[in-house]
């Protein structure tokens, strides 16, 4: 029997871009909304019920609302906005991170959807946490540069104007007052005493991403040279599908440069760990409309149905 998913907020970028993954799948059955309707909630309400699963790519509040709809007890839910993200009671939808996180996944009626800078971050910092070769009070800074579709439909807009503003034409620095809404998750997932000192950056390409955290040897333990840090993440991710610790060689093969766009239109992660055995860096290469964003809905989408966890993703 084919299961039944409906996407509330499919006309969003996160939205279409799970329609594309999921749309032509013979093991599932899309509900769809009239466009007139999409804000109707009584029709919302009946399709989120009539569904196996359901994707939630709305802003935070129209999310919390969402949820509040479903009046079943077996309509699962897979939140896309921050809302969830560390709340009780909510899988957060990173499998890679721990067999319990997949665990939590596979079985679980509500999940969160991780955010795209987040994911880098955490994706570098998790596993060094959980071996301890980074102290939880470790202060950590990220940088973080993504293509302007992390923006959704207005910002894709105001890039792709004919006549645009010239501060587009270089990359911009955003999140001024570090508090951005994904530092909460970033914190909490990593089991963090404190938020890292977070900047993010926009640039005029359309989609990918590259989040960097550097690090001093001083503040590792057990770890003294960059080749035990590789090691350290390989391990880490040994086995995972979706996620690449890119061989050390990697910062010389690329010509001493990490394109941001070099994993668009991809579902994956690869991390690099470059720099020397004093001052060490590890970036994360994904794409933000994919790993970052709805390849990773799909993904927890395929572990709740049981299916292989690839099933419809660019791998």
């Amino acid at each position: 029997m084919k299961a039944k998913v409906f996407i509330d907020g499919s006309e969003g970028t996160t939205g279409l871009r799970i329609f594309e993954r999921i749309g032509a799948r013979d093991d599932v059955e899309l509900l769809t909304i009239d466009p007139a309707l999409r804000k109707d909630t009584d029709e919302r309400r009946r399709l989120i019920n009539a569904s196996d699963v359901t994707f939630l790519c709305l802003p935070d509040a129209a999310a919390r609302e969402a949820v509040a709809l479903v009046d079943n007890d077996h309509t699962r839910i897979i939140d896309a906005s921050t809302a969830h993200r560390t709340a009780e009671g909510w899988a957060y939808g990173f499998p890679e991170l721990s067999p319990a996180m997949r665990e939590a996944i596979v079985t679980g009626r509500r999940v969160a959807n991780p955010g795209c800078h987040a994911t880098g971050f955490i994706s570098i910092v998790r596993p060094l946490v959980d071996a301890g070769v980074l102290s939880p009070d470790a202060a950590l800074t990220c940088f973080s540069l993504t293509g302007y579709s992390g923006g959704g439909k207005k910002m894709i807009a105001q890039y792709e104007a004919q006549e645009r503003d010239s501060a587009l034409d270089a990359p911009r620095i955003y999140g001024l007052t570090h508090q951005h809404k994904h530092l909460r998750e970033m914190q909490a997932i990593c089991g963090l005493s404190s938020a890292p000192l977070f900047t993010p950056i926009v640039a005029d390409y359309y989609a990918g991403m590259l989040v960097s955290v550097p690090l001093m040897a001083s503040q590792l333990h057990g770890v003294s040279t960059l080749a035990q840090l590789h090691e350290c993440l390989s391990d880490a991710y040994a086995g995972a599908r979706l996620v690449r610790v890119m061989p050390l060689s990697a910062q010389s093969d690329c010509g001493g440069f990490l394109s941001a766009n070099g994993c668009a239109l991809w579902d994956g992660l690869e991390l690099y760990v470059t720099g020397n055995d004093e001052r060490m860096m590890v970036c994360a290469r994904f794409d933000n409309l994919g790993k970052g964003a709805s390849g990773a809905a799909v993904q927890s989408l395929n572990l709740m149905l049981g299916c292989d966890e690839t099933t419809g993703l660019n791998v």
